[in-house]
């Protein structure tokens, strides 16, 4: 049921290298204490799990993970570096997918929400978290604000990086809170540039409390990283927690 663009086979076999900063040692660490801090004695669940950037860290940290991911050519690079025992993993959508077992956490970070471009089934991702908890357990999404505060008046695009191998740029549907990432990488030396785009759809943190409420969880924390620095109105991103009541 998901309108969230699958990654291909190419894509998935590039994005350990591309995300290779993201996913050292020193980037995720805060992340993975965060969610580690979370799980406690339970098991965590990770909708969207890619290749494993998150989830095989975590587990390497004593939490037992299991993974939801659209994409089989995303799960299996992610199948070459840990077994179906060690780390299982369903292929699905994340609004509708069913992991055997209760979870203490859900978590969903990388701004990966946005890949289901309705309201409707960001909803419905709210309620399969939720489905998910055990009483008492956690949801967590990472996401960044959107970036509106930046257009000026007539303008569309907002650009994210500007640096020697890649050229990026959001342009922006105020109508139907939609964006379009706009990627142009150099792959060689030749001078050549990669073209490709995503489409996503945005919510704001408040939209997401109401998602959250109409899914029976309440809002618990929101944070501005991983580190738990404040949330304040020049946040670029947030870290939100729901918990399921007891």
């Amino acid at each position: 049921m998901t309108s969230s663009e699958l990654w291909s086979r190419a894509t998935a076999e590039r994005y350990d290298a591309e995300e290779a900063e993201s996913s050292s040692a020193a980037a995720l660490g805060p992340a993975l204490a965060f969610l580690a801090e979370l799980a406690g004695d339970g098991r965590a669940l990770e909708f969207a799990i890619g290749t494993g950037r998150v989830g095989i860290p975590l587990r390497e940290r004593g939490v037992p993970v299991a993974g939801i991911e659209l994409s089989e050519h995303m799960a299996a690079v992610l199948r070459r570096k840990v077994d179906e025992d060690t780390l299982p993993v369903v292929i699905g959508d994340m609004a509708t997918t069913v992991v055997p077992g209760g979870f203490t956490l859900v978590y969903l970070v990388y701004n990966t929400i946005t890949n289901l471009l309705t309201q409707d089934e960001q909803v419905e991702c709210f309620r399969n978290a939720a489905r998910h908890l055990e009483p008492g357990g956690r949801f967590v999404i990472e996401l960044l604000v959107p970036p509106l505060r930046s257009l000026p008046p007539g303008q569309v695009a907002v650009p994210f990086d500007v640096s020697e191998r890649h050229l990026g740029f959001d342009t922006f549907d105020l109508v139907e809170q939609m964006l379009v990432s706009h990627h142009f990488t150099r792959d060689g030396d030749d001078g050549r540039y990669r073209r490709g785009n995503s489409r996503h759809r945005y919510a704001w943190p408040a939209e997401l409390d109401l998602m959250a409420r109409i899914a029976g969880l309440e809002l618990e924390r929101r944070v501005a990283d991983w580190d738990g620095s404040p949330f304040t109105q020049d946040s670029v991103k947030h870290v939100s927690v729901w918990r399921k009541p007891v």
